[in-house]
């Protein structure tokens, strides 16, 4: 298996998975999709790909429609997508993306998250280099053979195809998403999820007691109200 298959084993593992923040996340993602592209999911990829997100993390529908009534009803024009990169404690890159309607705020916010568990936030360019960006998919196992698979899919920039217990994944780089999913629309593959990810080329082992050093960075950083997703290069999986 490659890197993209550790390092989501990885943030499976830990609390990636478990964040409260999950609708929320969900419904800015709608806002801005509908703010890029318009209403119509038949129109917007981009839509179409956040509803099938909304759907697998069980989003309650009112959460949905709230949502799309805010992107359709209030004035969204404010909102934007904003990357911070710095490092955390131990020299580990660190690179947050948030969906913000108040620029300032989330300066200040997340500044003062690396200022408050001593990492140093960076100039933009400083780490963003140092992850590859990612698209993936999941979509349902109807028996397809995922070696077959991969060889389909290679000429639409597919890299690396594997099975879990909840599907089969699928990654490419950041710029083959619209190919890939208009694949499987076209060939009646059942989307399940997809988004995007910022995979780490190099990771750095550290200790347990500075592995928690970091952790305690990326929950605050976790934790603030803008943020959508946060990567780092810390090898989580062995203590050095």
């Amino acid at each position: 298996m490659g890197r993209a298959f550790e390092f989501r084993k990885a943030r499976k593992m830990k609390r990636w998975g478990k964040m409260a923040k999950t609708f929320s996340r969900i419904g800015k993602d709608i806002v801005m999709a509908i703010k890029d592209g318009g209403p119509d999911p038949e129109s917007n990829s981009r839509l179409r790909a956040v509803m099938q997100n909304a759907k697998a993390a069980n989003m309650p529908k009112d959460n949905v429609d709230r949502a799309i009534k805010k992107a359709k009803d209030k004035d969204t024009s404010n909102y934007k997508e904003v990357i911070f990169e710095g490092r955390a404690p131990h020299g580990i890159a660190v690179l947050v993306e948030c969906a913000t309607d108040n620029n300032n705020r989330s300066v200040a916010n997340i500044r003062h998250c690396f200022s408050k568990k001593n990492g140093a936030l960076g100039t933009a360019g400083s780490v963003e280099f140092m992850f590859d960006h990612t698209c993936n998919f999941r979509i349902v196992n109807d028996g397809t053979d995922p070696e077959e698979l991969e060889l389909e899919l290679i000429d639409y920039g597919a890299e690396e195809v594997f099975v879990d217990d909840d599907g089969i994944i699928i990654y490419a780089p950041f710029e083959s998403f619209g190919s890939i999913q208009k694949y499987f629309e076209d060939n009646g593959k059942e989307i399940v999820s997809s988004g995007f990810e910022r995979i780490p080329q190099v990771l750095t082992k550290l200790t347990t007691e500075q592995r928690e050093d970091v952790d305690k960075m990326l929950e605050m950083l976790e934790e603030d109200e803008d943020t959508q997703n946060v990567y780092h290069s810390m090898d989580e999986t062995e203590e050095a």
